[in-house]
Parts: structure tokens; sequence; C-alpha cells
């Protein structure tokens, strides 16, 4: 954890980017990268009737490691993924609670 919810940057702008990323991100989180998930997602937008590009959109699932590294996350993913030639991207935090995290049925935090 954290899980990284990509939409709107190819697969290969990803993939370009994602040794280097899960690195300087899992100094910020100071965890080890294999805490770390990136998924693309393969999604269809739609706007007045037509298809359309998607929006370069990262929805972050995490715990909670406070404002400051809330803030050095979302500037480090951001310009990562500019060096991709992405001209605008946003950032969202989704925030677990620990006392609602399972894995296989149990929870995972006492």
């Amino acid at each position: 954890m954290p899980h990284l919810l990509v939409r709107g940057v190819s697969v290969e702008q990803m993939k370009q980017i994602s040794s280097p990323l899960v690195e300087e991100l899992a100094a910020i989180c100071q965890c080890g990268t294999d805490n770390f998930t990136i998924e693309v997602l393969s999604t269809t937008a739609v706007f007045a009737g037509s298809v359309v590009e998607s929006f370069p959109f990262i929805e972050v699932a995490w715990f909670e490691r406070g404002l400051e590294t809330r803030d050095r996350f979302a500037q480090a993913l951001s310009r990562h993924v500019r060096e991709t030639g992405v001209a605008e991207i946003e950032v969202a935090f989704k925030t677990y609670r620990e006392d609602s995290y399972y894995l296989n049925g149990e929870r995972c935090f006492e």
C-alpha cells in the first residue's frame, strides 16, 4: 500500500516512469518499493454524445501519512507523469481506516 489507480495515461507512459517513480515515492513514504501497486485502467470517456480522451487522473488509495507527506507524494507523482509529455494531471487521495482494512478476512491492524 499505496495503490495507484491511473486513467488517462497510457500503459507505455507508466511503464517508462514506474521504476524511478516508485523509488521516489517509497523514499517519501519511508517504506519498501514492494508496498506499491500501480494499475493503469482502460476507460472510455464520453462527452456530448462523443467518445473523448480520458483526462489524466490518478487516485491514490493509502493509509494517511500526514499533509507534508501527501504534498510531497502528489508533487513527485505529478512531476514524473508530466515528464512523459502529459500536460496536466490531477491526483486525489482516498484514505483507508486501519480498523476497516482486512486481509483474507482478518483485520490487519488491532
